[in-house]
């Protein structure tokens, strides 16, 4: 079973940045998809970063240039955010999903996921 915990939320000021963590556990398929989404209040979620087995990497058009998705080799990924802005505050969830080794695999950022984490809360103000 895979389980995913992030960390690294809080408050920060417009411009400023924040790291987020996810840590994965029982994630031991070859083939998967990671990845990074959030959720404003009355709002559908979005996917924000994608990193794949294949280590593609996709950003939703919003962060890019902002965010950088990246993964350890211990399959735990990161989302460093810069250059935050308010219309980043949002509850962000990391994700995954695997695949069997025959199976067709898109890594985009919006791709389905699988398994979620629990969320961290992100505040920028300006």
């Amino acid at each position: 079973q895979v389980q995913l915990v992030e960390s690294g939320g809080g408050s920060v000021q417009s411009g400023g940045s924040l790291r987020l963590s996810c840590t994965a556990s029982g994630l031991t398929h070859s083939r998967y998809c990671m990845g990074w989404f959030r959720q404003v209040p009355g709002k559908e979620r979005e996917g924000v970063a994608a990193v794949g087995s294949d280590r593609s990497i996709s950003y939703a058009d919003s962060v890019q240039g902002r965010f950088t998705i990246s993964q350890d080799n211990a399959k735990n990924m990161y989302l460093q955010m810069d250059d935050l802005k308010p219309e980043d505050t949002a509850i962000y969830y990391c994700a995954a999903l695997t695949v069997q080794p025959w199976s067709v695999l898109v890594c985009s950022s919006s791709f389905r996921p699988s398994y979620w984490g629990q969320g961290t809360q992100v505040t920028v103000s300006s």
